[in-house]
């Protein structure tokens, strides 16, 4: 029997702090019309002292349970997506199960750049395919504001912090996940990496990316990807109704949205106000395409990213959360 992967519960969080364009052109030399111009990003959340990947996912994770309406005890694994997390180890994921109380929830963190949480929502989808688990809580955390160099006006103003987190559950019937596409090409990690633990300050440590290479290959991946993923699914790009891609920059989203033939108003692009959140941005952007009405149930949704590896991702998912959930 086929076992579907059900999105039933999601939740994103947000630092308090907003730094906006105006502020960095006090400490930098840039400017908001520059950063505007090129990225599509104003304003960006900044993890306040008490604040790491862990305690952002917290507030992400009690969210989706909420909406879920399945009690921690319900969860049988968590899967953090990161790649600033406090600690070597143990795992965000671990620190998650801890302070949500899902003692009987096995926990680990995955690290695929900005493209982890479809990483890590296929990975949760395979367990519940083979029948393993039945809930499982996956989410994408990330406080980047502690690897960047915020005197390089290239990389500290794209970037922001915050986490989203989706609850699954196993189903017999759709609605559910329809198809995932994931790659890596090992030999371009040069080009956006990060060489050292987050939160050293130490300037050998902070991210490196070369942007004209990380552009190109955006536009170009998430372009196959969509494909990729839609014709996995037995779908055409015509019966997609939303496609949220990983909000790094609204020129490669723009770009990716043309050479599909794909009108932009079927993507949704909340970068403006979060910059490039990493492994967090699909999820809070899935999160805001729901509450703002524009995921309805029965909607053929794909998500897609790219990131450090340099690695890509994208996954098909037909909507619909309207039952009640008691697993």
């Amino acid at each position: 029997m086929v076992r579907y992967a059900q999105v039933i519960g999601w939740g994103k969080y947000l630092p308090e702090k907003v730094l906006t364009n105006q502020e960095l052109e006090r400490s930098v030399n840039t400017s908001d019309a520059w950063i505007w111009s090129r990225t599509g990003i104003r304003e960006r959340r900044i993890a306040g002292a008490d604040e790491t990947a862990s305690t952002l996912a917290v507030g992400a994770s009690r969210k989706a349970l909420d909406v879920s309406k399945i009690l921690p005890d319900s969860l049988d694994l968590i899967i953090a997506a990161t790649c600033t997390p406090e600690h070597i180890f143990p795992a965000c994921a671990s620190l998650v199960q801890d302070s949500l109380g899902a003692k009987k929830a096995a926990a680990f963190d995955v690290n695929a750049a900005c493209s982890g949480f479809i990483y890590a929502l296929a990975t949760a989808c395979q367990f519940l395919a083979a029948g393993t688990y039945d809930n499982v809580l996956v989410v994408g955390s990330e406080v980047y504001s502690r690897i960047l160099d915020w005197q390089d006006r290239n990389t500290c103003v794209l970037f922001g912090d915050g986490a989203g987190a989706v609850v699954i559950q196993a189903s017999d019937s759709l609605p559910g996940a329809l198809s995932f596409v994931l790659g890596n090409d090992g030999s371009k990690a040069g080009i956006i990496y990060t060489p050292g633990p987050c939160g050293l300050n130490d300037g050998r440590y902070f991210l490196t990316m070369k942007g004209p290479e990380t552009f190109k290959f955006a536009i170009n991946i998430m372009c196959q990807a969509t494909k990729e993923v839609v014709a996995a699914a037995h779908l055409e790009l015509s019966d997609i109704d939303l496609i949220i891609p990983h909000q790094a920059n609204t020129r490669i989203i723009k770009s990716a949205a043309r050479l599909l033939g794909i009108p932009l108003d079927r993507f949704f692009i909340n970068v403006d106000r979060y910059g490039n959140t990493s492994a967090a941005s699909i999820p809070i952007a899935l999160c805001e395409a729901v509450e703002d009405g524009r995921i309805k149930d029965g909607d053929n949704v794909v998500l897609v990213g790219f990131g450090g590896g340099l690695s890509w991702a994208a996954m098909a998912i037909q909507w619909g959360a309207g039952q009640e959930h008691s697993k």
